[in-house]
């Protein structure tokens, strides 16, 4: 089994030791580098093969977000997942802008973020609750001509599950409501913007409503 090559950059040393011990038990993860800098972490990308880097909002005197433009400026193709102490509302939409994967709060057990990892490199979206309810507000207040129309209270309701990653039937047990209203409510979310799939839905909400905060 392929293993998910992992690139840490995090400025507390205590916080990259413990992460990359946790790390190392799990079979199907490896910590190929870990880095207290974006120079570090930048020389790591070009030595080295990687598919996922976990890092810090708030590096010291560098913010994540500087390494995460110049990663991709310079071809790297992975996946980026935010491990974080805290992000305001616009720090976390702006991330979600960027093109990361995910938002992860440090605080947050070490077993959920492997799980973290593996549905990030599924192709999926993780969000913590509060770049979850970022997002519902930002998705409530559409900005510029030509985005999607204002969505219904249910259809938000409905839109915070999708983003946490709930079933259609874990959605409805959640708003008491019937599966086929969970339906319902996806397929016109889905024609109000323009999409087919719910990894599509997410998507479309990370690009239109994180541009707002580049």
């Amino acid at each position: 089994m392929d293993k998910i090559r992992i690139l840490l950059l995090d400025d507390h040393a205590l916080f990259r030791e413990g992460l990359s011990r946790l790390l190392e038990g799990e079979a199907d993860l490896e910590m190929v580098a870990c880095c207290a800098s974006i120079g570090e972490a930048t020389e790591a990308l070009r030595q080295k093969p990687i598919d996922l880097v976990l890092l810090d909002y708030d590096l010291g005197k560098e913010r994540g977000f500087e390494f995460i433009t110049q990663a991709r400026q310079g071809g790297f193709k992975g996946r980026f997942l935010m491990v974080t102490a805290g992000m305001s509302d616009a720090e976390s939409v702006q991330a979600l802008g960027l093109g990361v994967s995910g938002i992860f709060p440090k605080h947050s057990s070490p077993v959920v973020l492997t799980q973290a990892i593996r549905k990030v490199m599924a192709g999926e979206t993780w969000l913590d609750e509060n770049a979850v309810q970022a997002l519902l507000r930002v998705s409530k207040h559409p900005g510029g001509a030509g985005q999607t129309r204002p969505f219904t209270e249910r259809e938000n309701q409905v839109l915070h599950g999708v983003f946490e990653g709930l079933s259609n039937k874990e959605i409805g047990a959640r708003l008491n409501i019937s599966e086929s209203s969970v339906k319902a409510a996806l397929q016109q979310l889905f024609q109000k913007t323009g999409v087919r799939t719910r990894s599509q839905l997410v998507r479309i909400a990370l690009e239109e409503h994180g541009a707002r905060w580049k």
